[in-house]
């Protein structure tokens, strides 16, 4: 299968206290179907999320967290959560009555 590749990269700009942190950035490739910059822009124009950047996290983690779900669904315990996670894509792409009925 086609997939887009990424490189992700997690910095900690700093703890839980505000101070500032000097951790080495996480950084990783990971393969995707689909174009999760494009899926991003998609959750974001829905207006489910209260600003743009939980929109981009709720997106990105979605597909990373789908993405791993699927390359190991062998696991068992993977295997078991994969109904949910099918309804939830299939609800999700279908739309909420909240997000498409703004008063």
């Amino acid at each position: 299968m086609r997939q887009y590749l990424y490189r992700v990269t997690l910095e900690q700009l700093t703890d839980s206290h505000g101070v500032p942190s000097e951790r080495k950035p996480l950084q990783f490739k990971v393969g995707n179907h689909d174009d999760i910059i494009s899926v991003v822009t998609w959750i974001r124009s829905r207006g489910d999320f209260s600003s743009q950047a939980d929109a981009a996290a709720f997106a990105v983690g979605l597909k990373l967290f789908g993405g791993a779900i699927l390359a190991n669904k062998d696991n068992p315990l993977l295997f078991s959560f994969l109904p949910q996670l099918y309804q939830f894509v299939k609800d999700l792409k279908a739309g909420s009555t909240d997000s498409q009925r703004k008063d």
